[in-house]
Parts: C-alpha cells; structure tokens; sequence
C-alpha cells in the first residue's frame, strides 16, 4: 500500500486529508508541524511513499522539509499553501516539488494529481535527475532548463507544461489532457486561449525554429507530441 505523509498545522483540513486519503486506499502519517515530521522522517523515510507539506508551518516551512526529503531520498513532494503567486509557485518547484495546489482545493483534483505523479515516479528510473530532449535537458532536481547548456528561463506555467511532455516522451497529448493536467496549477483558471500562449512561448524558447518546431509537434487535429 501506498503511505503518504501529510504535514498540515490546520487540524480540521490535516483530519480532512487523512480521511479521505485513507477512504481512497492510502496510509497515511499526519504531522501538524515541521519537528515532528522531521523527526518521523530521519527514521522512517524509507516507508513513504509521497509527501504532502503545507508551506506555511508554525515552526518552519514546508520549503525546508522538502529539501531535507530531497537531499536523502527521491521522493514526490506536492506541496499545500494559501499563496497562489508565480513567486510562490517558482520556488516550491526550484526546491525540487512535484507540485503546488493552493487552498481551497478540490479534493478530487488533490487525488488526480496525487496519483499523477505516483505514475510519473514509477515509470521514472530512481534518482534520475536530468531529463534530454533532443538538446533540451530538464535539470528536475534543481528545477533548471537548458538548451545547448545555456540556462532558460521559464515561468512556473511554462515549466510545469515542459514536465507534463517530458513525462508522455512519444505520447500524442490532447489540449483537453494538458489543460486537466495544468488546471489551477498558479491559483488561475488556465484556459485553452492560454494553453494557445504558453505553447508558443514554449517554443519561442525552446526550438531553433519555433516556426517549424521539432521539439513541440502539433499532431493535426489531436494535439501535441514530444519525441518518438
């Protein structure tokens, strides 16, 4: 069984969470600051299997305890806040999260993407770090893209679209797929006219000819694909 720690100082949400992860088939490991889930997890880090840390703690930040699972182990980090700015956004991915959702939340959409990354980790080898495509390399870790070893820099949206691809290599990806996967990531209804936008900026950065793009391809009438 999948054992999931949560790390929520909000007693009526942290009661919330568990029930419904537990009615849904998961473990769960309830912390309502950073010193106790520190010190479960110097001792039973190998028993879980996600994370999900409220940002804003009593006694620290769920910044610091996703560095410290980082540094010890691959884990998934999906992180819980009330700040739903790019800022905000930028820096839980740079600290290594897999995600950010903002409160309230819709808990089936928590679900969804719970288990969206549980997927992504699965298939992914351990400890992997960078991820290439063609001469982009996705530096997940560190939260960096570069493109023939020069820095890019993205927006959390541009980001976030970049590892929706990376992780579908070869997959033909429809709008209505990457909109449910990018759905409310920054606290913004995120629209088709703004998937329009943020695929071509993506490319604008990415490709050599974003005209004729080789990275990003428009498959007619179904979608999106990245490599073979």
């Amino acid at each position: 069984m999948v054992t999931i720690m949560i790390v929520e100082d909000d007693k009526t949400i942290a009661a919330g969470l568990e029930y419904t992860l537990q009615q849904d088939g998961f473990v769960s490991i309830l912390c309502y600051n950073s010193a106790s889930a520190l010190d479960i997890l110097s001792r039973e880090i190998d028993r879980i299997d996600l994370c999900l840390f409220d940002v804003g703690l009593p006694d620290g930040s769920g910044y610091d305890l996703c560095s410290y699972v980082k540094e010890r182990k691959d884990l998934p980090v999906i992180f819980l806040t009330a700040f739903d700015d790019e800022v905000n956004v930028v820096m839980g991915l740079d600290m290594g999260g897999d995600d950010y959702i903002t409160k309230p939340f819709r808990i089936r959409e928590l679900l969804s993407r719970i288990k969206s990354v549980l997927r992504r980790y699965s298939k992914q080898p351990l400890n992997k770090k960078n991820i290439e495509i063609q001469h982009i390399v996705i530096n997940t870790l560190e939260g960096k893209v570069f493109k023939r070893d020069e820095e890019v820099f993205l927006t959390a949206l541009e980001y976030r679209l970049l590892l929706i691809f990376s992780n579908h290599i070869g997959q033909v990806l429809s709008r209505a797929q990457l909109l449910e996967q990018l759905w409310d990531v920054a606290g913004d209804f995120v629209n088709d006219n703004t998937l329009t936008v943020y695929i071509k900026r993506l490319r604008e950065k990415l490709e050599d000819h974003p005209q004729t793009p080789e990275i990003i391809k428009t498959v007619r009438g179904i979608g999106y694909k990245v490599g073979e």
